[in-house]
This record gives structure tokens, C-alpha cells and sequence, in this order.
């Protein structure tokens, strides 16, 4: 079971990490699926994107829940029976869970160069601080957009751009945390972040101020 990492941000807060080692068939045999996530599973042309499903599932059963406690509305965030929130991630080798009582959203991400290249589609505010030269550039680039993507799953709302309402206050990669706003309409709400690299990776997660 290579559950990667625990990771225990607030006493309301705890991420799960997991690097898919596993077949399909071992991470399949194991595994409950209610009929809708089966026929998905099956339906995925690509073995990786199957396995980081399925690794999701493990993720769950890791925090004592089962795919069927697991649902999704009609902006496809995903929640609990329970009401407890929750945010899912997979990308290529790792997967991520979420689970608090607080409003939370997370995402990992591979470091690539090719961020560089699309950094003004999601990056406006955050140029103020960035410098190309900066050796850390292409991962303060990761950072920022796994924070973009993990306020816009936390706010699951149509219409919210990464570039025009995420903000992400500056840092450096040894803080492994900062602040983040989403500025959307007449709406300003901030949020706590904290970030990690493991192997090549980066993963941030936004969480509601506990207050």
C-alpha cells in the first residue's frame, strides 16, 4: 500500500498522499465501485488516468470511507455523505486527497519546463514579483498554478478566471506556505496555503481561514 504521505495541516485538516506503483488489476481487485464509477473506470482510454482513479478510491478507503460515500454536483466538485469537504488530484504517478471541515481544494502537479511557456494565461498580478531569472522560476510557477487550481475547485463556480480573480501573495519556495485571494465580483475571500515538491512534484492546497 504505498500510501506516500500524511500530511496534517489544522486539526480539522488531514491530505493523504499516494504514488501509484500498482497495475490496474491490483489497485482494481480490492476496490467496491458503485455501477457509475465502474462503467467510468472502464470507459478511460488511458491506463495512467484509470490507475490515478482507482488510486483515488484507495485514497478514500485510507480515511475509512467507499466510492459510494463519494458524489459529485452539478459543477463536478466532489463531496461526502457525511458533509465533510473534500478535493481530489491525480497527476501521472501521484494522487491526492483532502478532507477537513473547512472549505479546501488541492492540486499536484508535474515541475515542467513547458510552464514557462503558458505562465501568461493563468499569472497577472503575481509577474509583480516574479523574475524570469530567479533559478526557482519554473517552480514558483508550479506553485502558483496548483494554488489557482486549488481555489477553483474549492469555489466551483462558473466563470472564475485564474488569471483575472486568483491572486496568490508572494513567496519563496522554502516558506512552503502564503495567503491567496479569489477577488470574484463583489466577492474578496482569502485563503491559507501550503505547498510541498517531492520528486519532481509540486502540491498546494487552499484551505478557508479557521476562524
Amino acid at each position: 500500500m504505498p500510501l506516500y504521505k500524511t500530511i496534517t495541516p489544522n486539526s480539522q485538516t488531514v491530505v493523504k498522499i499516494w504514488k501509484i506503483e500498482e497495475s490496474f488489476n491490483d489497485l482494481m481487485h480490492p476496490i467496491n465501485l458503485k455501477p457509475e464509477s465502474l462503467e467510468r473506470v472502464l470507459g478511460m482510454k488511458s491506463e495512467l488516468h484509470q490507475r490515478g482513479f482507482l488510486s483515488v478510491r484507495h485514497l478514500l478507503a485510507a480515511f475509512g470511507y467507499e466510492d459510494s460515500d463519494l458524489f459529485y454536483d452539478e459543477n463536478g466538485k466532489p463531496h461526502l455523505k457525511d458533509g465533510k469537504q473534500i478535493s481530489i488530484t491525480h497527476s501521472f504517478i501521484f494522487s491526492a486527497v483532502i478532507i477537513s471541515d473547512l472549505i479546501i481544494g488541492v492540486d499536484i502537479e508535474k515541475q515542467r519546463d513547458k510552464i514557462n511557456v503558458i505562465a501568461h494565461k493563468f499569472i497577472d498580478y503575481e509577474f509583480d514579483y516574479l523574475n524570469e531569472r530567479d533559478i526557482s522560476y519554473t517552480k514558483k510557477l508550479t506553485v502558483i498554478w496548483c494554488i489557482k487550481e486549488s481555489l477553483y475547485k474549492l469555489y466551483a463556480t462558473p466563470g472564475l478566471s485564474f488569471k483575472k480573480h486568483c491572486l496568490v501573495i508572494p513567496f519563496e519556495i522554502i516558506d512552503e506556505e502564503t495567503n491567496a485571494w479569489i477577488d470574484y465580483k463583489t466577492k474578496k475571500h482569502r485563503y491559507d496555503i501550503q505547498f510541498l515538491e517531492f520528486e519532481g512534484f509540486t502540491c498546494a492546497f487552499a484551505m478557508a481561514p479557521n476562524e
